[in-house]
């Protein structure tokens, strides 16, 4: 009997001490592969093709992870050593979060790390897809059933009340950074093959209510992501 409990507890240590059990960092943090930069289409040739799709959005079908992982560089990664990104920020502040939104669940991009932290598990694309009462709480379906949705999200606290002319420069500036990180992803998806829409219609109040984001976090703009139909 003594031999017995003894074995139930070496097991269940060994269970509990296996990285496959154990409770860390990683399962909180998704590392992306490295995008590759060495593909896709001319500058001149995605600029002529780039569009805004929400008709003719095609099968439910995952990005890859490369793809995903392209995506995301393109958007605003890390392109030079010193830290600086793809895309310009007003007065250095960085401070557009991208959530994912995708089948698996709800991350945020860091972009330093090159890595998607999970904020949850749940399926929450459709929320995305609400328009405020601006809208009429009108529905754009396509969103739940898309791949992917970014959502950029500005972190007010990083514009420190900044004012030029006497104006508080923060909101404005904000939807300046967004915009540069929308046609990043416009030119990818021109470039891949991808279908893509920038949303402003959204309702910002439930997404900050379903991302529990902070009262000084400010949700500007959405990009959707699809296959076209065929």
């Amino acid at each position: 009997m003594k031999r017995a409990i003894v074995a139930c507890l070496c097991l269940g240590l060994m269970l509990f001490m296996s990285p496959r059990f154990s409770v860390s960092q990683e399962a909180q943090v998704i590392k992306l592969p490295a995008p590759q930069m060495d593909g896709g289409k001319p500058l001149m040739q995605a600029l002529k093709l780039r569009q805004s799709t929400r008709g003719n959005f095609g099968p439910e079908e995952k990005l890859s992870m490369q793809t995903l992982s392209n995506l995301l560089w393109a958007a605003n990664g890390v392109n030079r050593p010193d830290g600086h990104r793809t895309a310009p920020t007003a007065a250095g502040w960085n401070n557009i979060d991208i959530y994912v939104t995708t089948a698996d669940g709800l991350f945020l991009y860091d972009a330093p790390q090159h890595e998607l932290k999970v904020i949850s598990k749940e399926d929450v694309r459709a929320i995305s897809g609400l328009e405020g009462p601006a809208g009429g709480g009108m529905k754009q379906d396509f969103a739940k059933t898309a791949p992917a949705s970014l959502i950029y999200v500005a972190d007010m606290a990083k514009t420190k009340g900044m004012k030029y002319s006497g104006e508080d420069v923060g909101p404005l500036w904000s939807y300046a950074n967004a915009g540069t990180i929308a046609q990043n992803v416009y030119l990818f998806c021109a470039s891949e093959g991808l279908a893509c829409i920038l949303r402003a219609m959204i309702d910002p109040a439930k997404i900050s209510q379903v991302f529990k984001l902070r009262p000084d976090q400010k949700v500007l703009l959405t990009s959707t992501i699809a296959q076209f139909k065929k």
